[in-house]
């Protein structure tokens, strides 16, 4: 992947971060994209404020935001190999409470936000006859917890799941290829806002008894941007979450 182009959208914090961290250091040019422009500026800084990155804060739920990232991708580095829908919201909330506005939001980051990044960056892969989607989902749309209320989060990254499948079906012949990556449960701030103040209390959901670490998922987002000859899958990444649990 050196020298390679890779957008990472929701880039600033938790995996987003670690997936940019691990990119930039196998030599990839980067741009990182996030929504919170402090939070971009100094991951960027952390990171040494490398030559082989540039970053563009954007709202992706809009529709201009993906076609920015794909403008200046083109303009700095030339090409675009490699995008990473990584950007999303996630917190339970009990069904029978959802509100409208719940959903949208919900809708709006997760599935709009991959659905027009994919939008955006697919005719420059068309024209390159090559380019890789990688999505990411979660577990918890093929194996969900009664006692984890998350059906708002849950339906916007299922339909991702299955604009996975299309997409790769779609543009198969043109050698773009899309897959998602299913987290489980996974080391990120993400966890701390959703009011989980110890983590590694939810190791026994996965049969081997710990969570995550946000590294892993950058190394399964990097394996994916180089195969060729994997798409439309759904790559879980969750030590066993699917098949087992330890209690």
């Amino acid at each position: 992947m050196k020298n390679k182009t890779v957008i990472i959208t929701g880039a600033s914090t938790g995996i987003g971060k670690e997936i940019a961290r691990y990119f930039i250091e196998k030599g990839s040019f980067v741009v990182m994209n996030s929504s919170n422009e402090k939070n971009l500026i100094n991951t960027y800084k952390s990171f040494g404020a490398p030559e082989n990155v540039i970053y563009l804060t954007g709202d992706v739920s809009k529709q201009e935001t993906g076609k920015k990232l794909a403008a200046l991708a083109i303009k700095k580095f030339k090409t675009i190999d490699v995008l990473i829908n990584n950007a999303g919201v996630f917190s339970p909330k009990p069904f029978l409470e959802v509100e409208e506005n719940d959903l949208d939001r919900f809708w709006n980051i997760n599935l709009k936000g991959t659905y027009f990044t994919s939008q955006a960056v697919i005719p420059q892969m068309l024209k390159q006859q090559n380019g890789s989607i990688i999505n990411i989902g979660t577990v918890l749309v093929e194996h969900a917890i009664g006692g984890f209320p998350a059906t708002a989060p849950l339906t916007s990254k299922g339909a991702i799941h299955a604009l996975t499948r299309q997409l790769a079906t779609e543009f198969g012949k043109n050698n773009i290829k899309v897959n998602t990556i299913a987290p489980g449960i996974i080391r990120s701030p993400l966890q701390r806002k959703m009011g989980i103040e110890d983590a590694d209390s939810l190791a026994g959901l996965h049969v081997l008894n710990r969570i995550g670490e946000a590294n892993e998922i950058a190394e399964a987002a990097y394996y994916l941007a180089k195969a060729n000859f994997i798409t439309g899958e759904t790559i879980n990444v969750a030590g066993g979450h699917t098949i087992g649990h330890n209690i």
